[in-house]
C-alpha cells in the first residue's frame, strides 16, 4: 500500500524514486510496454540504439554518443548507474538534464498511477519499480529534445530489461559477456549471452563483441532465428599502436573505416575494445555514407567516460571495476602503467558479487605495495571485515578496513609516499562515493593538505 504525496521538487522527486525498492514488485515485459503504451509510445519517435553486455555497455555508449555528436548529430543518451547524482543517467547534448525538466517528467508519470487502487493496497495494481521510473522519465524527455538517436544502456540482462520494451530500435549492440548478476541471468556465459540475445529485434542489424565460441554462435543462431544480419567484432579488428603517459593510440580496421588511427583519452587498456565494437556498430548504422574517419578520430578523441580508469587527482585514479572480468581488465591496464612498485590500492564491492575470486587476483597480481578495504554507505555494501578476511586467505599482508571510503581515502593519502600511484576499484558506487568526497570544497582542501606531506609507512 502506498500514499499519494504532494511532491513539488526535484529532491522529493528524486527521494521518492530512492524508495521505491522498499515497496515496489517486479513487473512484467507486458506491463512495462503496457505503461509505455500509456505515455503516447515515445519510443516510436526516435530513432534507438540498444546496448547490452556485462561489462562496458556505458563506455560503447559514451563513444557512440561522442562520434555521432562529431558528425553532427544530436544525441540523447540514457545510461545507469549514476555515479554522484541521478541526472546524470539522462545526457542530451552533452548535457544533464534540469531538474526542472526531471520533475516535470516524474510528475506526468506519477499522475498516471491508479492512486486509488495503489492507495488500497489492489492486487494487480502497476507502479514502476525504481529503474522503470528513470527509463519512463526518459521516454518522457526525450522526444521532446528531438534528438537524431537515443542510446539506451540496459540496466540488468536484456529479454527482460525494462529498455527492451521499446520497439522500432535502428541497431542493437552487445557488448562483451562474463559472469555477473547470476542470480538472476544464469550461472555460465552461455546462459547469460541468451538473457543479453534478447534485445536483438526484428528489422534491426545487431554487433556483438566475439567473447567465446559459446556466446557467438548464440548470437548467430539468435539473428538468423529473427532473420537480422549480426556483425561480430574481435581483437583481430583492432591493433595497439602506442601508449603514452596518459593516452593510447590504436588502429581500428573495419569494411569502410580502413585502419583508422585513434587516440583514446584514457589509460584503460580495456576501452580499445570498446571503441572498437562503436566504431563498427557506427559502421553498420551509417554504412559508410556521411559519418567520416575523421569524424570518428575527432569523436574518440573527445570521449570521456566518468568512472572508468578516471585521474580525480594527480595520480589517483578510480575505476569501477565491479566483477571478476573487470578487475582482470583493471588489472591488464595497472601491469601496463610502467611501475615496478609504487602502488596501493583502494577496494569495495558489493553483496552479491564474486568478492572471493576479486579478491584473489588482485593478491596474485602482486602489483600493490599496500591494499585498504573500506564500507560503502550501501545497504548492499559487503562489510569491510569480510573482504579483509578474503584478502587474508591469499595473503599474509595485513589488510586494514576502514568504516568509510572518506577514512580509507585519506589514510592512503597520509600514507603515500613520493611517487606513489593510488588506484581506487571495485563497486561504481565506491567510485561514485570517491567523487562525491571530491566535490565537496571542505573535503577536498583536507586531502590537498594531506597530499602535500605524503608520508613513509607501507603495507
Amino acid at each position: 500500500m502506498r500514499k499519494k504525496q504532494n511532491i513539488i521538487t526535484f529532491r522529493e522527486a528524486a527521494g521518492y524514486i530512492n524508495d521505491i525498492p522498499r515497496f515496489a514488485t517486479k513487473n512484467t515485459m507486458e506491463d512495462t510496454r503496457a505503461f509505455l503504451h500509456r505515455l503516447g509510445d515515445p519510443d516510436r519517435k526516435m530513432r534507438v540504439i540498444h546496448v547490452a553486455g556485462t561489462n562496458g555497455k556505458g563506455s560503447v555508449c559514451a563513444y557512440l554518443r561522442s562520434i555521432l555528436e562529431a558528425a553532427g548529430y544530436r544525441v540523447a543518451l540514457f545510461t545507469s548507474p549514476h555515479l554522484v547524482q541521478i541526472r546524470e543517467r539522462f545526457v542530451v547534448d552533452g548535457e544533464m538534464i534540469s531538474e526542472e525538466d526531471f520533475l516535470r517528467a516524474f510528475l506526468h508519470i506519477y499522475d498516471m498511477l491508479d492512486w486509488d487502487g495503489l492507495e488500497s493496497g489492489r492486487e494487480g495494481v502497476y507502479h514502476p519499480s525504481y529503474f522503470e521510473y528513470l527509463f519512463f522519465i526518459a521516454m518522457v524527455l526525450f522526444p521532446e529534445k528531438s534528438p537524431d538517436f537515443c542510446l539506451l544502456e540496459t540496466g540488468v540482462g536484456g529479454r527482460l530489461d525494462a529498455t527492451n520494451s521499446v520497439s522500432g530500435k535502428e541497431l542493437s549492440v552487445i557488448t562483451h559477456i562474463s559472469l555477473d548478476h547470476v542470480k538472476y541471468l544464469g550461472d555460465t556465459v552461455e546462459k547469460i549471452a541468451r538473457e543479453k540475445a534478447g534485445i536483438m529485434q526484428a528489422g534491426a542489424p545487431a554487433v556483438y563483441w566475439d567473447t567465446c565460441c559459446g556466446t557467438t554462435d548464440i548470437f548467430r543462431q539468435h539473428a538468423e532465428e529473427i532473420g537480422i544480419s549480426a556483425y561480430s567484432v574481435s581483437e583481430n579488428d583492432y591493433y595497439f599502436s602506442n601508449f603514452k603517459r596518459k593516452t593510447i593510440d590504436f588502429c581500428v580496421h573495419t569494411k569502410y573505416y580502413r585502419d583508422v588511427n585513434l587516440t583514446l583519452d584514457t589509460i584503460a587498456a580495456y576501452q580499445m575494445e570498446n571503441c572498437a565494437l562503436a566504431v563498427r556498430a557506427i559502421e553498420v548504422l551509417d554504412q559508410g555514407r556521411t559519418i567520416t574517419g575523421e569524424q570518428i578520430r575527432r569523436g574518440v578523441r573527445a570521449c570521456h567516460w566518468a568512472g572508468r580508469m578516471e585521474e580525480v587527482l594527480p595520480e589517483v585514479y578510480v575505476d569501477g571495476a565491479h566483477n571478476e572480468d573487470g578487475i582482470r581488465a583493471f588489472l591488464e591496464t595497472v601491469k601496463a602503467d610502467g611501475r615496478e612498485n609504487g602502488r596501493s590500492l583502494l577496494f569495495s564491492v558489493l553483496e552479491g558479487k564474486d568478492a572471493l575470486h576479486m579478491t584473489e587476483k588482485l593478491v596474485d597480481s602482486a602489483l600493490f605495495d599496500r591494499i585498504v578495504a573500506a564500507h560503502i554507505g550501501d545497504e548492499r555494501a559487503l562489510p569491510g571485515e569480510r573482504l579483509a578476511d578474503l584478502f587474508g586467505r591469499f595473503s599474509e599482508c595485513d589488510v586494514k578496513v576502514y568504516e568509510d571510503v572518506a577514512s580509507a581515502f585519506c589514510a592512503l593519502l597520509r600514507q603515500r609516499k613520493s611517487q606513489e600511484r593510488i588506484y581506487v576499484a571495485g563497486s561504481l558506487y565506491l567510485v561514485g562515493e570517491i567523487k562525491e568526497l571530491l566535490n565537496d570544497d571542505k573535503f577536498r582542501r583536507r586531502i590537498e593538505e594531506i597530499s602535500a606531506q605524503p608520508g613513509s609507512r607501507g603495507c
